[in-house]
């Protein structure tokens, strides 16, 4: 009896071990299991995090994606834009430069005609002076080139009464020589140019200075017309009273100075501006 309870004990305590052995096995297995666990639910939360990390970085670069298409988009229409632009200010640039060489073409006319009618003008000035130059004292003739004009200034004292506008015997002879010398330009026009001094003047016949300049230029232009041959067509006559002086009128001398008739020889103005118009070849 005693041998059957000790082998009973011995059993269940034999039993008892063996089972204690497994729970600790399985124990440590637990433990690993739960480790292994955590370690994965760490690496997914990890792993979460970054995907929603990536995902706004994707957001982000699809953003930035998105502004470039736009930046190019405007990029290329600035780029058209500036090529039209471009071609038209091209475009601009060579109808200035077109223009100028015309403008350099014209001046160059406009010079090259200068420098014909000064020639011409100091021709007839040197011709004028040679024909007035016997038996007419200087103070009452003068002759002067100003550009493409020239001016032949005559005392009214050499040419008429005072106070009148008939046409004195010893002017006859000068005019003459004026008008040969016009007669060998016929390129040129004449104007005829009646000035008077500031003393008012009114009869039966004048009614002011304008009126007496005026008739004194017309009979100039008369005479020069029906004894000398000059063609009416090239004659201009003008009065300018006594509002162009030479001097002031305040003494007989300077008075006697602003008394005079202008003689002008000048280019024929329509001529003048055709040559010049002309296009270059």
């Amino acid at each position: 009896m005693k041998k059957i309870i000790v082998l009973l004990v011995a059993s269940i305590f034999i039993s008892s071990c063996i089972s204690q052995k497994e729970h600790a096995a399985l124990q440590a297995k637990h433990d690993k299991a739960k480790d292994e666990l955590l370690a994965v639910k760490n690496s997914l939360t990890k792993c979460v995090i970054d995907n929603e990390k990536c995902d706004a970085d994707v957001a982000n670069l699809n953003n930035i994606i998105a502004d470039l298409k736009n930046d190019k988009k405007k990029t290329l229409e600035y780029v058209d834009n500036l090529t039209v632009l471009t071609q038209g200010a091209t475009d601009n640039i060579k109808e200035t430069l077109a223009q100028l060489s015309k403008k350099d073409k014209y001046i160059n006319r406009i010079r090259a005609a200068a420098t014909k009618k000064d020639s011409l003008n100091l021709v007839v000035a040197f011709n004028l002076k040679k024909e007035l130059k016997e038996g007419i004292d200087d103070e009452d003739i003068e002759i002067n080139v100003e550009k493409t004009v020239v001016f032949i200034s005559i005392s009214d004292k050499l040419l008429f009464k005072s106070g009148s506008y008939t046409i004195t015997e010893k002017a006859y002879s000068v005019l003459e020589k004026v008008a040969t010398v016009i007669n060998s330009q016929p390129e040129m026009d004449v104007m005829i140019e009646g000035h008077t001094d500031a003393t008012p003047i009114k009869n039966d016949i004048i009614q002011d200075n304008w009126d007496l300049s005026t008739k004194r230029a017309t009979s100039i232009t008369r005479i020069l017309q029906s004894k000398f041959a000059v063609a009416p067509s090239r004659l201009i006559a003008a009065g300018r009273s006594s509002y162009v002086p030479l001097a002031p009128n305040d003494t007989p001398a300077n008075k006697s100075k602003n008394r005079r008739t202008k003689i002008i020889i000048l280019p024929k103005i329509g001529q003048f501006f055709e040559m010049l118009e002309t296009k270059a070849e």
